[in-house]
């Protein structure tokens, strides 16, 4: 443990939780990083031998967060945990570099019998409230696991993993997903929180109209190129900037329509013909 890891620590909250507000509130109030300071002192401990004090100082952290992390258990740096409760941390397990688990996460073995048994997360690894990885599998660079799954298996670098029992829902993004990645930042939408193939019908409509909108885009172009080729200069002024203002508030009406119908799939009977 040194006093850079534990600095690191404290800036990786500010990075993760727009929440944070300065650096007196994170040290005294945030269980997660308490927690990991703890960690950090009984993996010291425990890598000398003091096991006994190591455990006694992890279960004093559990006591006092609600978190759970076995001393022998290896953890990279700025590892940061969000609310915390409820997340267990097994001795076997590794966590690499700038990982983020939330509430309610386990890192569980599956077997009883010694040696390596718990998951191992690479770097860049984002586990939602209440998801379990069990057993000695690899979470790949970068992945991504929804809240509430439950994953026993390998997980490759990028993807996003959901449900019971996890499956992949987010593979490598492909030419269609960067074309309406470049259109929502233009228009100022994000379907936050959103993978492309969950059940969201407002979210899918949109996603419709900026496709409809690249392609009208496209063929402008195309039209203002005919016209410039035959010495024609009315499609070389600037186009108006779009008023970010508008679209906050379209983003804003979307969400409480989510809220409203709780992002439910419309039945078959109800989506329009």
């Amino acid at each position: 443990m040194s006093i850079r890891h534990i600095r690191e620590d404290v800036a990786c909250v500010f990075e993760r939780d727009p929440a944070a507000r300065n650096t007196f509130e994170v040290v005294t109030t945030y269980p997660g990083l308490h927690a990991i300071i703890h960690y950090r002192l009984a993996n010291w401990l425990w890598r000398r031998s003091f096991k006994w004090l190591a455990r006694f100082l992890s279960t004093f952290s559990r006591w006092m967060t609600g978190i759970e992390i076995h001393p022998g258990a290896t953890i990279g740096r700025r590892f940061f945990i969000d609310h915390g409760m409820g997340v267990v941390i097994g001795e076997t397990a590794e966590i690499g570099d700038d990982c983020t688990l939330y509430h309610g996460v386990t890192l569980g073995g599956t077997s009883w019998n010694k040696g390596k048994r718990h998951p191992t997360l690479k770097d860049g690894v984002v586990v939602g409230a209440g998801a379990k990885v069990l057993g000695p599998i690899v979470v790949g660079d970068n992945a991504r696991i929804g809240s509430n799954a439950v994953v026993t298996k390998e997980v490759p670098d990028g993807v996003t993993v959901v449900g019971i029992p996890g499956r992949i829902v987010r593979k490598t993004t492909t030419e269609q997903d960067d074309r309406r990645r470049a259109m929502a930042e233009k228009i100022g939408f994000d379907a936050y929180g959103m993978a492309d193939e969950m059940p969201d019908p407002i979210a899918r409509s949109i996603y419709n109209m900026m496709d409809h909108m690249h392609a009208v885009d496209r063929k402008i172009d195309t039209m203002c190129k005919a016209l410039h080729d035959l010495g024609d200069r009315s499609c070389d002024e600037a186009l108006p900037e779009l008023e970010k203002e508008t679209f906050v508030s379209l983003t804003e009406s979307v969400q409480e329509l989510q809220q409203a119908y709780g992002n439910q799939v419309m039945p078959d009977d109800d989506k329009p013909s």
